[in-house]
């Protein structure tokens, strides 16, 4: 296979994978302009194999997204809703509740929340409705509100982001999911989420949480109008922010799905492009101990193959997610364990269930 790998025109590459050095930003480019999957592949599997061995990761999860009132409304976004539409819901501190009541008797270890930038909800919501999931689940982790959130709720309150996540952790917090990072290039998001969080404050948030002992997680939407180089941009300011801080858990490469957006013009992303996105990753994210294959995003099937192609984790249950269904996308809203069990050891790898820090729950 080396030899296949340096007659792809890869073989510099090959050395610094297996010397265990970083690569540089050109290398990033090769990689994503390079037609030959297999040989990309085999590079992020050396990675992934040297950092996870042949574990494959999994988490009994629960999503609950408390509401779609969104004032950013970004083309790429089918869930977001203006306040007056039809399809606009928000749920109050009770029905957040209720959900979490009725999965009570399934083992679930992460409550993972997120919302949009919600115009009127006040600030104390947020802070309720984490007490609340604590008072019906006292042991589950919940990992809640993306870093843009966080951003508009250090505005609402006059708090700053720390003043935000201090008390978010006291009411509960342990996490923070990667949502919003979407493409961190200015000229994708004046085009796009011309409203959001710029991609260089979606980064001073995400420090300031790790500064603050909170994990987060990174993501990065592809598939829709970035070049190959603002790509690789995004990954090299998640890289060197984890440089400086050490505080992100995974990276999520996030496909991009153009049903009911305003770009639904454009075609849904390759098999061939997402197992690149995240052999890509993996082999320039050196310091990202995990990859994910979010399989809600790229079907299990896909997520199955890519656990050969860099990524040591399925996620979850998930148990209702919305947002990328919202978007068409047709996989189903929920995994039970024993799918997920099947799904990893189909793939030849060992399943691992976790909790949202890697902390070994049970090895299958």
């Amino acid at each position: 296979m080396d030899y296949l790998i340096k007659n792809a025109g890869l073989g510099d590459i090959l050395e610094k994978v297996q010397d265990g050095e970083r690569l540089s930003f050109a290398d990033g480019i090769r990689l994503f302009e390079s037609p030959d999957l297999l040989a990309i592949g085999y590079l992020a599997n050396m990675v992934r194999e040297r950092k996870n061995g042949n574990n494959a990761y999994f988490i009994y999860n629960q999503h609950i997204n408390y509401s779609n009132i969104c004032t950013n409304l970004c083309k790429f976004c089918a869930f977001g809703k203006d306040s007056d539409s039809d399809l606009a819901y928000e749920m109050s501190v009770e029905d957040v509740r209720v959900k979490v009541r009725e999965r009570l008797s399934e083992p679930i270890t992460e409550i993972h929340m997120v919302g949009g930038i919600h115009p009127d909800l006040p600030y104390s919501y947020y802070t309720d409705v984490l007490k609340v999931i604590k008072e019906e689940r006292p042991d589950v982790h919940i990992q809640a509100f993306t870093c843009v959130e966080i951003a508009h709720l250090a505005e609402i309150s006059g708090l700053g982001s720390a003043g935000v996540l201090e008390d978010l952790k006291k009411a509960g917090l342990g996490s923070i999911p990667g949502g919003g990072a979407e493409v961190f290039s200015s000229r994708i998001r004046e085009l796009t989420c011309e409203k959001k969080l710029s991609g260089s404050g979606w980064l001073e948030v995400a420090k300031t949480a790790h500064e603050l002992d909170l994990h987060t997680n990174a993501t990065m939407l592809y598939g829709h109008i970035e070049s190959l180089e603002e790509r690789v941009e995004h990954l090299d300011m998640l890289r060197r922010a984890q440089d400086e801080t050490g505080g992100f858990l995974a990276f999520i490469p996030l496909a991009f799905h153009p049903k009911n957006t305003e770009l639904s013009r454009l075609s849904r992303t390759s098999g061939v492009d997402d197992l690149k996105n995240i052999a890509v990753a993996r082999c320039f994210l050196d310091n990202f101990p995990h990859i994910k294959a979010y399989w809600i995003m790229i079907g299990q099937k896909l997520s199955q193959i890519a656990l050969s192609f860099g990524a040591d984790d399925v996620d979850g249950t998930v148990k209702e997610e919305i947002i990328t269904h919202m978007a068409g996308a047709e996989t189903e809203q929920a995994m039970s364990r024993d799918q997920l069990l099947r799904l990893i050891r189909e793939a030849g790898r060992i399943p691992i269930e976790r909790d949202t820090l890697y902390n070994v729950i049970n090895s299958y």
